[in-house]
């Protein structure tokens, strides 16, 4: 299992195992990380799983694709480091990943 952190707006820490091969929304959603809302249920058809990738976890992690640059244009607050969390898979070499919940979804 990946360790995975998700920081809410308030600053709580929620700390979370995801399986390989899931995304980092299904381990939020899994395991009621709030602000995570996930619509469209992780078809990169919406922007309400935006997540802020922690500066650390950036490269590992990498950048957006196209279609997931597009579906950002709808989401609040886009930074740099801004990702549709459905678009993560989980795997080994995210384990203690740290993400961020923005404080309103799109």
């Amino acid at each position: 299992m990946t360790k995975i952190t998700y920081v809410t707006p308030n600053g709580e820490r929620i700390e979370t195992e995801g399986e390989n091969g899931s995304t980092v929304m299904e381990t939020a959603i899994m395991n009621g990380v709030p602000g995570i809302v996930a619509e469209c249920g992780g078809a990169c058809t919406c922007a309400t799983c935006h997540v802020y990738v922690d500066d650390a976890w950036r490269e590992t992690v990498g950048g957006p694709s196209n279609m997931e640059e597009d579906m950002l244009d709808f989401a609040f607050e886009v930074r740099d480091n801004s990702r549709l969390s459905c678009q993560i898979k989980v795997r080994d070499e995210l384990d203690g990943l740290v993400v961020h919940v923005p404080t309103r979804q799109g």
